[in-house]
């Protein structure tokens, strides 16, 4: 086994009706993230953004993890410099917060471990779904590293300050049914019910209004970020009261049928 052997592996954007999935494809790595796979994710990012017949995007990896997080040699063999040090660190925390930020609700299915950095991107999606034999654990305190401060952030704000202390201090792994204790699982379940449960809730979001859900979903990680933009937030509110979903919705509901956003 050798790295070029997985190299050209880059993730897979697959666009079935109005759902995206996202594969990390490098499973002789345990899907571990490469520099170039992080400009290949801005792309994909990007196509989802601009599609408008995009509802729901999900997440995932092929073979037995979900990955195994930023390739540390490779960053270490770049950071000939402080200033490339930072450039490459700030290259994945900008591929997570710009996760984070898409418009479309987005569920990470977890069909297996999730390590280090990877560990912050998965939690960069609104929902996470998981196999009962998953297993996460983030070792910079055991590597010399400290995080950079947004992924402390998302960790703190989703998880609260004691898990994520335990977490960061500790760097001990803890297993699935501690990730759904804490709340970094949304869901768990056993491997043979994983995509029954993420088509279930992928489908629900997708029947869903979507300027409706995009607005709210801006608002609510502008919330745990503590910086909302409230006139922004209000206007949203005011916009989506004169809007067509609305409109939509409500007859709808009036003749007991789902609704056709």
């Amino acid at each position: 086994m050798s790295d070029t052997a997985d190299a050209a592996s880059s993730p897979v954007l697959d666009i079935t009706d109005a759902r995206a999935t996202i594969r990390l494809n490098r499973p002789k790595h345990l899907n571990r993230l490469q520099a170039e796979d992080l400009g290949e994710l801005v792309k994909l990012f990007d196509r989802i953004e601009t599609d408008p017949a995009i509802r729901v995007l999900v997440l995932t990896g092929t073979g037995r993890a979900f990955s195994a997080g930023y390739d540390l040699n490779s960053v270490a063999e770049r950071a000939v410099s402080a200033h490339e040090q930072q450039s490459a660190g700030s290259a994945f925390e900008v591929i997570v917060n710009r996760l984070e930020d898409l418009g479309v609700p987005t569920i990470c299915r977890l069909n297996g471990g999730v390590y280090g950095g990877s560990t912050d991107l998965a939690l960069a999606c609104d929902f996470r779904i998981g196999v009962d034999t998953a297993e996460m654990f983030m070792p910079a305190a055991r590597l010399g590293l400290h995080y950079y401060p947004s992924g402390i952030k998302r960790y703190v704000t989703r998880l609260g300050l004691d898990n994520a202390k335990k977490l960061f201090l500790t760097a001990q792994k803890i297993s699935a049914p501690e990730m759904l204790r804490i709340g970094y699982l949304t869901a768990m379940v056993p491997v043979e019910l994983l995509d029954k449960e993420v088509d279930k809730l992928a489908a629900a979001l997708a029947g869903n209004a979507p300027q409706a859900m995009r607005g709210m979903k801006r608002a609510i990680n502008e919330f745990a970020r503590g910086e909302l933009e409230e006139a922004a937030a209000d206007q949203r509110h005011r916009d989506s009261m004169r809007g067509d979903e609305i409109k939509e919705g409500i007859k709808a509901f009036g003749e007991k049928r789902a609704p056709r956003f």
